[in-house]
């Protein structure tokens, strides 16, 4: 084994939640150093875009038809980030004020930048590259130049890179950030893909190119420009039609400017520093290996709201109302129909292990909704003897055990009552050291990615039915994979949890507009 997955899975390891400790923190908050959550490019150019609010958007449940294709303009480039990455309401209490994201994202903390690289539009005549700014809802001119690597791609398209800042999350999660900070990446890229379907536009992630082109791609590599350290995640294609994850971006970089304009804000007076996170972020930093493709499928859905209502109404939940929680076999099914297929164009290797407590026709127990078949017997073997793997009436979904896991969700969790007073809470268990073992150390930010993703569409899918939901990073790992899965290994391992029911309206806090004064 190199040491790049050594160092993968000792990170993984050491930063395990237990019932005799958690992962290393700095235990309080440090109000003080909190990073700012808004990026911006001092000295860049700047490019107010329109607000979309007004913009008739299909149907939510018709996002997964074949709509019409928008126009590469200003216009609809708005309309993408605000309704994914743009700010979608601010919220006030007791003096204090926050924002709130189309993209969700662990302790509202958004380690996500977002950076577009464009062919000649707007108010340039040459191809640019540019920051997504949500707080103004703005692109920060960084870079403009000649190319002719847009003659390459399908008409009208274009690319976005998202980055991370890992210090938002470890100034209050430690040396756990670093999973929190790749499953943001994969919300911010569901939220994408949602947005580009209004749009008629497709997205695809590049997934032959390193992590070092795309940091040169998006300037993070002149370091004199940054305070904290911004690190390169994926490299998406937007177009009309779905695009091929193979890309040559060689003509593209060998146009680049050598300098480009705008200092970045510095977001904290200091940073305390994780080494952890400065090994697993050089270790994961290799050049990927391509996955096994897949076919995306498409979700028939009962008619709802505008999508845009949908994408701008969906919140985390901090409290469930037990007694208003119990949901319709219907609205389950919907919910994990949504999530069944490839959202990312690859196989999936992710599995979710369902505690449900309040679903018509669905007895309580824990249940394992497997994603790819491939998978089956390989589950059978590694997970408790005793379990039934008895079919359900949505397939693919097995009830493993009858009991009331109410209790026992909530004690995973960290305690939370989220976790149990919902109508179901679920466990993210991903396919792992194979997969690490066999597309090496990078492929542990993509399991990531693939959990974020699953979570942006079960927020975006339970808003949709007028309920609500939390993604859950803080549980006790290894009670849910060794006690309560009975895995005995590191085969599967569970990444992420998240919970869906109806939730608490909490009346003190007031809501406002996102953009009030443009």
């Amino acid at each position: 084994m190199n040491k790049e997955l050594q160092t993968v899975f000792r990170y993984h390891e050491t930063t395990k939640h237990s019932q005799k400790r958690y992962a290393k923190s700095l235990g309080y908050m440090d109000w003080a150093t909190q990073p700012d959550p808004f990026r911006i490019y001092k000295g860049a150019k700047n490019i107010k875009l329109p607000l979309s609010l007004h913009n008739p958007t299909a149907p939510y449940s018709l996002l997964d038809e074949d709509l019409p294709s928008a126009p590469l303009v200003q216009k609809s480039i708005s309309q993408l980030l605000q309704f994914s990455l743009g700010i979608a309401a601010w919220k006030n209490s007791a003096g204090s004020s926050w924002a709130v994201r189309c993209n969700a994202s662990s302790g509202n903390l958004h380690p996500t930048e977002a950076y577009l690289i464009l062919p000649s539009m707007m108010e340039n005549n040459k191809s640019t590259i540019s920051h997504y700014a949500p707080k103004n809802h703005a692109l920060e001119v960084l870079a403009e130049f000649d190319t002719d690597f847009f003659d390459t791609l399908e008409k009208e398209s274009f690319l976005i890179g998202l980055s991370s800042i890992a210090w938002r999350e470890a100034w209050k999660y430690g040396e756990r950030a670093f999973r929190y900070v790749q499953l943001d990446a994969g919300h911010a890229w569901q939220a994408l893909v949602i947005s580009a379907k209004m749009l008629g536009w497709n997205i695809t992630r590049v997934d032959n190119i390193t992590d070092e082109e795309i940091a040169r791609l998006l300037g993070l590599n002149q370091q004199k420009r940054f305070f904290e350290e911004e690190k390169p995640d994926m490299l998406l294609i937007v177009s009309k039609e779905q695009s091929s994850p193979s890309l040559n971006i060689s003509s593209l970089l060998d146009n680049l400017p050598q300098n480009y304009e705008g200092i970045a804000n510095k977001l904290s007076p200091s940073m305390h520093a994780w080494e952890i996170i400065a090994e697993v972020e050089k270790a994961t930093s290799l050049m990927q290996i391509p996955q096994p493709e897949a076919k995306r499928c498409k979700v028939t859905r009962e008619p709802s709201r505008e999508s845009k209502e949908v994408v701008l109404n969906r919140r985390s939940i901090h409290v469930m109302e037990k007694e208003k929680s119990n949901i319709t076999r219907e609205q389950f099914h919907t919910l994990l129909k949504s999530i069944d297929c490839s959202l990312d164009g690859k196989e999936n290797a992710v599995h979710l292990a369902l505690f449900v407590h309040r679903v018509e026709e669905y007895a309580q127990g824990l249940y394992l909704h497997v994603r790819n078949s491939k998978d089956l017997h390989s589950l059978k073997k590694e997970f408790h003897s005793t379990f039934l793997w008895q079919e359900t009436a949505f397939e693919n979904l097995y009830l493993l055990e009858l009991a009331d896991f109410t209790a026992a969700s909530k004690i995973i969790s960290c305690n939370q009552d989220i976790a149990s007073d919902g109508a179901f809470s679920l466990g993210m268990i991903c396919r792992y050291s194979k997969e690490l073992l066999a597309f090496n150390a990078h492929r542990y930010k993509e399991l990531y990615w693939e959990c974020g993703m699953i979570g942006q569409q079960l927020y975006v899918e339970a808003t949709s039915l007028g309920l609500s939901g939390t993604g859950i990073g803080c549980f006790l790992d290894d009670l849910m994979n060794t006690n309560v899965l009975g895995l005995k290994n590191n085969l599967y391992q569970s990444l992420y949890h998240f919970t869906v029911g109806v939730g608490y309206v909490d009346s003190r806090i007031q809501t406002r507009a996102a953009y009030p004064k443009m």
